[in-house]
């Protein structure tokens, strides 16, 4: 579907239409009504930011679009982001099992010494290695994984009456 934006005097007035709604309620496109590009939000990377959550509208090569601002974030944003991150980490009820871990700055995610292997494993921090982990039990019931134990431990429903 084609879009159209109104001008006045090489300015914009309002925002874009759908070119059938235009044909619609004019018969054709008018000639103040010039065509629109609209482009999405841009996927931001880790470290960046966008100036507005809405885009400007500007013409770029002869035709009108969304033109959205991306910048790379500052060095005080970049700290106050990782710190984010390692709090979130800090509060993980099994953090200590993860002790091995080393946070990686570029993907904002703490990592294993030794990748993960395929299969059903878990981290164990006791011997800093991926262990083999039984099935999750296939009885209806709720279970977390207990490392201590390393079996998988029934979670009783609250009493909440």
């Amino acid at each position: 579907m084609n879009l159209y934006i109104e001008t006045e005097d090489g300015q914009i007035k309002n925002h874009p239409a759908f070119e059938d709604n235009l044909i619609q309620a004019f018969g054709a496109v008018p000639a103040h009504w010039e065509p629109f590009t609209r482009i999405e939000r841009p996927t931001l990377g880790i470290y960046q930011k966008m100036d507005s959550d809405e885009p400007v509208y500007a013409k770029v090569d002869g035709v009108w679009t969304d033109v959205w601002t991306v910048r790379d974030m500052t060095a005080e944003e970049i700290a106050v982001k990782q710190q984010a991150a390692k709090d979130i980490w800090a509060a993980l009820p099994n953090r200590d099992n993860f002790k091995a871990w080393t946070f990686d700055e570029i993907s904002l995610k703490y990592v294993p010494p030794i990748p993960r292997p395929e299969g059903e494993v878990a981290w164990d921090g006791t011997t800093n290695t991926w262990k083999e982990r039984a099935e999750y039990p296939n009885d209806g019931k709720v279970y977390k994984w207990d490392i201590p134990s390393w079996s998988w431990v029934e979670v009783q429903p609250s009493n909440t009456a």
